[in-house]
């Protein structure tokens, strides 16, 4: 069993910015959707620490924060925080794509 690094490191980030959106500016908003989203993800983290190929709820739990965030960062234009998490997320999806390829084309070729 191997640690999903990328996949904690992102939800705890999401996490802290919920964190500070609430701290920063008293967002109540900010903090639930941080913190729900981040315990999301970090279950996700988990399920794909326990099998590489249960990588589901992380993957569409990206998508879903990123189409969120980037449709926030495409009508504000502001980095922080819509555009950070946009490309978070994004590179996160990708991440999770190519492994979800990568493990299609693996399989393909035993059979």
């Amino acid at each position: 069993m191997t640690l999903d690094i990328p996949g904690l490191a992102y939800a705890a980030t999401v996490a802290a910015g919920g964190i500070m959106g609430y701290v920063k500016s008293n967002s109540i908003p900010s903090l639930g959707a941080g913190l729900l989203f981040g315990t999301i993800l970090g279950f996700g983290a988990y399920q794909t620490s326990q099998n590489p190929n249960n990588y589901g709820v992380l993957l569409g739990t990206s998508a879903t924060l990123g189409g969120i965030m980037g449709y926030r960062f495409y009508n504000t234009g502001k980095i922080m925080p819509a555009g950070l998490i946009t490309l978070m997320s994004s590179a996160m999806v990708i991440r999770l794509l190519i492994r979800h390829f990568t493990a299609t084309v693996t399989e393909t070729k035993h059979q």
